[in-house]
């Protein structure tokens, strides 16, 4: 199973990006898919979450800015970020959490 995450970037304050996770094979129905991320000195922590019933969870410091969501039909999940803030910079995990498989990350940072 791989799981690969794309659409990090350089984004300025305020601005918005889009990241994908796009996972090999049709595990990804049968999974709940997280994303985390990791700030330089910090540890992982959570961001958001999508069900396999399609059920959401979020952070609270990105609730109401983020938006998790998954279309099983190309195995793929989205992360939409809006309003980006300076500390949402970190790189960003995918992850099927059901069976604990990892991406390989995908940098965002937020310039103030």
């Amino acid at each position: 199973v791989r799981l690969v995450e794309s659409g990090g970037g350089l984004v300025q304050a305020g601005g918005s990006l889009r990241l994908s996770c796009l996972v090999s094979g049709s595990i990804f129905r049968n999974a709940a898919l997280g994303w985390y991320r990791q700030a330089p000195g910090q540890e992982r922590e959570f961001v958001a979450r999508t069900t396999m019933g399609g059920g959401t969870d979020y952070a609270d410091a990105v609730k109401g800015r983020f938006t998790v969501s998954r279309d099983n039909t190309k195995n793929t999940a989205y992360l939409q970020m809006d309003s980006l803030r300076p500390e949402d910079t970190a790189v960003y995990y995918c992850s099927l959490e059901t069976f604990d498989y990892w991406g390989q990350g995908t940098q965002v940072t937020v310039s103030s």
